[in-house]
């Protein structure tokens, strides 16, 4: 296989993402070794941090950057090349590959890798949440406490996070918010709120039907009320939410308010309660490398 270009391509390993039943330092050096591309692999450890990975990158001087994990991994290694002309990759190894999921880029390894230096660049926008960048998805209320009780359960996948949503299903009071909207100030009340860059969480549930990566937008997607079957629905079956439930709004700035602290998430990390968080909009933040399309 042989591409028109080499790359010098910056590897973000997370040893501690999914299952950690694959060698991914392994597959990448056996898939690059007879290419004419130039590769680093960075393992992380508890030790490390944005600015020795910064550091690690800048004496590299890479085109590309790939993270290896989970949307937690991609976070950080997005946060390392904000405002830089590196493009970013993703080789899915996570529990929940949520943005991969929405690029398209499959889990099956070698077909990721290849990606790397075939695929296309896609450049799409991103959102500062109370400091915190986030790419794919945040969310108050339900959806961040099930999240949280996720990461203490030893099922994963599908049926790992429908059963820590069920667990909070019982126990999660709807909130009582004010949303600041384009001027306009909204007070309603909710069981979840998302701020959404993107369509779908890593379950493939469709949470936001009317988003795209590439806009100068997000959405502010508030869900009134969620019962058990939807939710089953939602997990097993991808159904969007039940529109006579659901309220979305489209914005590029927001400032949300709420009664009492509730549960925060971004991009797949538990951040703690909160009673209030403010969304600006970052748009042609990053150049994704994802998938060609198919020639017909």
């Amino acid at each position: 296989m042989t591409t028109p270009e080499s790359y010098k391509i910056f590897f973000i390993l997370n040893p501690g993402s999914g299952r950690n039943t694959r060698d991914w330092a392994q597959e990448i050096t056996n898939f690059f070794a007879p290419l004419n591309h130039t590769i680093e692999l960075y393992k992380l450890t508890k030790s490390a941090n944005i600015a020795k990975i910064k550091d690690k990158i800048e004496q590299f001087s890479p085109q590309r950057v790939v993270a290896v994990g989970g949307d937690g991994t991609i976070k950080l290694a997005a946060e390392c090349i904000l405002h830089t002309n590196i493009s970013l990759g993703i080789l899915p190894a996570g529990s929940a590959n949520g943005l991969a999921y929405e690029l398209g880029i499959t889990d099956n390894p070698a077909q990721a890798l290849e990606v790397l230096i075939t695929g296309i660049t896609k450049t799409i926008h991103t959102t500062v949440i109370n400091g915190e960048l986030c790419l794919h998805l945040s969310d108050i209320g339900l959806n961040a406490y099930a999240m949280k009780k996720f990461k203490l359960q030893k099922v994963r996948g599908m049926w790992g996070y429908l059963i820590a949503s069920l667990k909070v299903l019982w126990q999660n009071p709807k909130m009582e918010v004010e949303l600041q909207i384009d001027q306009k100030a909204i007070k309603m009340k909710a069981a979840m709120i998302v701020i959404a860059n993107a369509t779908k969480y890593g379950t493939g549930a469709l949470i936001n039907p009317v988003g795209t990566l590439e806009d100068e937008l997000f959405e502010v997607v508030v869900i009134k009320k969620l019962a058990v079957r939807e939710l089953f629905k939602m997990v097993f079956f991808h159904a969007s939410y039940n529109s006579e439930t659901v309220e979305i709004f489209q914005t590029d700035a927001l400032r949300m308010k709420s009664a009492k602290k509730v549960h925060f998430q971004v991009d797949g990390e538990y951040l703690g309660k909160v009673n209030e968080v403010k969304a600006i909009l970052i748009p042609s933040a990053f150049k994704m490398i994802v998938p060609a399309p198919a020639v017909v």
